[in-house]
């Protein structure tokens, strides 16, 4: 079992995955993969016309070696994080196995 990685998954407002990324960065991080997303049961919700608008999301995952996640977290936390524009939360889910990163070996 192959679990010295984390991945890091930050939700913040629509645009400001920039945000997350420099702040990633800044501690160690390489690179992300950015996903869409909608927010629900949000008490920002508006409506329009009768239709429910929920804000719009995008969600930034980032795989770490486990010994700079704590690192990459308070730094997307202190650039994009609640207090900020980006209005993100970060959380972190261990990795049991990991292919296709350089260096690493599969079993």
């Amino acid at each position: 079992m192959n679990n010295q990685y984390e991945s890091i998954f930050c939700i913040v407002n629509k645009g400001y995955t920039d945000l997350v990324m420099e702040s990633a960065r800044s501690a160690g991080a390489r690179g992300g993969t950015v996903l869409s997303g909608r927010g629900t049961g949000n008490n920002d919700s508006e409506q329009f016309f009768g239709v429910v608008v929920t804000p719009e999301k995008e969600i930034v995952m980032i795989l770490v070696e486990q010994g700079i996640r704590d690192a990459v977290l308070n730094a997307v936390n202190k650039g994009a994080g609640m207090d900020t524009k980006g209005m993100g939360i970060a959380f972190s889910i261990p990795v049991s196995d990991v292919v296709g990163i350089p260096g690493v070996e599969t079993k």
